[in-house]
């Protein structure tokens, strides 16, 4: 359970997990019952039941997951009071000479004060007025048509029948094999926002969106930062062009990024972590671990149920149905794409296909995703190397040739949309909110948009979805070849 710092972490708990929270006595048999009360889970429940099915959902920790209590709300939050460093640090391009004086300790209670603002959404409260049955314990499949929910008052649990079942247990922090890892103290996700004091070094594993991301925040915020790859470059399933653009921003942000790098091991004093690798031995105050997520399915007797799964997660099919006709999975614990908002979709097509005989797959959705680190990185669909081999061309607009980049000062960066004959197939976008750029490029995918429509569509001036427009005008532009440039011009002088 999550350490209780201040009164916003009680206003949290008394949300998620209340402390005086009895489990209810279970129905005879349940529509659909959901373990893990993750963003998948929450959807699934408050959906299923919203539709008038009876619904019971099991959660060992606190509700809201990974996403409001690890994940995406503190650490944007974290990030949105990194971002005051960063532009106070720019001001003087802008005419403004400014200063920042970061308090880590007001950063954090922050944090917290907003994760608790949240948190009501994915509550017991809402949750039970929706009419789910909320169980807090340790779920395992007693059977293929039960779940056994253990407490550690009650032995030995209690049962919950099923019609359909849904697996939504999300996924935990991956361990890389560091020796002596696992004898020194570290952080990962799950923990590094406990933090009330702040470290004076720090050092992360892991260049991912999450290392990346922490790396920036905290760097900007005070701390000596490391920065471990073991690729050759930052974010591996971004473009290299958008990697490199990140890894000078950190470096520019003052962190130190060590690429092809791996630890040979770490060790602890009892107050400093030691790392050695190929350069040498780094002394820091704490080491983060963010070297990718696992499946969480410890626990679960999916063999009980007769339940496939892999290291990679649980086994299923484009209509997210497991080996077990009657179970479902959804979100982390089952798909590549470990994102709230990829999650929550999965969820939907989970309650369509299970409640109602419904035929959604999960191959028919366009994901698109977003680092955000400043600037940030949004991506879609088919890029880079994937997108030339599937024959696919890219369009490219530099920010410097958008005008609301200029005006900003924000002209590191590119919009690069990715066509095979006109039609969008995917995107890569490094800019200040990506995140929103690449969503109305998802969109436009989703329909069958192309370049074209693009080029025909009207944006407002001057945002950076000009670049867009622009893309979309290069695309027709390169159209224009000489034997139909020599017609048009024989046209013209016809009608003179």
């Amino acid at each position: 359970m999550a350490a209780m710092i201040d009164e916003h972490d009680r206003r949290l708990a008394s949300l998620v997990r209340p402390p005086d929270f009895r489990n209810p006595s279970p129905a005879s048999k349940y529509d659909l019952v959901v373990i893990g009360g993750g963003t998948a889970g929450l959807v699934c429940a408050a959906g299923a039941a919203g539709l008038g099915a009876r619904v019971a959902l099991v959660e060992r920790a606190r509700l809201g997951g990974d996403c409001l209590n690890t994940g995406c709300v503190p650490s944007k939050s974290m990030l949105r009071s990194a971002r005051v460093v960063g532009e106070a640090r720019a001001g003087a391009l802008l005419g403004v000479r400014a200063t920042a004086q970061p308090d880590f300790k007001a950063v954090m209670t922050r944090m917290r004060g907003r994760r608790a603002d949240l948190a009501p959404i994915d509550s017991v409260e809402r949750l039970s007025s929706l009419g789910v049955d909320v169980f807090f314990g340790s779920a395992s499949f007693s059977g293929p048509r039960s779940i056994r929910v253990s407490t550690a008052d009650q032995a030995p649990g209690r049962e919950l029948r099923f019609r359909k079942a849904v697996i939504a247990t999300g996924s935990r922090p991956a361990m890389p094999p560091i020796p002596g890892l696992a004898e020194t103290p570290y952080l990962t996700n799950e923990t590094v926002f406990d933090l009330t004091e702040q470290p004076r070094e720090l050092a992360i594993v892991g260049g991912g969106p999450t290392g990346c991301e922490l790396a920036q925040a905290f760097a900007r915020l005070g701390t000596r930062v490391t920065l471990f790859e073991a690729g050759r470059q930052l974010l591996a399933r971004e473009d290299r062009d958008a990697a490199s653009i990140v890894e000078a921003r950190l470096r520019q942000d003052g962190v130190a990024v060590l690429l092809r790098t791996e630890l040979a091991g770490v060790q602890s004093d009892g107050e400093r972590t030691l790392m050695t690798h190929v350069g040498g031995v780094l002394s820091v105050d704490a080491l983060l671990v963010a070297s990718g997520r696992a499946p969480r399915v410890d626990g679960l007797q999916l063999e009980a149920a007769g339940i496939d799964y892999r290291a990679d997660g649980i086994s299923v099919d484009d209509r997210l149905r497991t080996s077990n006709r009657r179970v479902f999975a959804a979100g982390d614990v089952c798909s590549k794409f470990k994102f709230t908002h990829a999650a929550d979709a999965m969820a939907r097509i989970v309650v369509r296909n299970a409640l109602f005989f419904g035929r959604a797959r999960v191959s028919s959705l366009v994901i698109p995703w977003c680092t955000f680190t400043s600037p940030e990185v949004g991506r879609v669909g088919d890029t880079g190397d994937d997108a030339a081999a599937r024959g696919a061309e890219a369009v490219t607009i530099p920010l410097s040739s958008v005008d609301r980049a200029v005006i900003d000062e924000a002209t590191d960066g590119f919009v690069r949309l990715y066509h095979r004959r006109g039609r969008i197939v995917g995107a890569t976008i490094v800019a200040p909110d990506a995140g929103e750029l690449v969503s109305a490029v998802a969109m436009a995918m989703r329909y069958g948009g192309s370049l074209g429509a693009l080029s025909s569509s009207v944006f407002p001036y001057p945002t950076l979805s000009v670049a867009l427009r622009q893309a979309g005008d290069n695309y027709r532009r390169a159209a224009l070849t000489p034997a139909l440039r020599s017609a048009l011009q024989y046209y013209f002088h016809v009608l003179r």
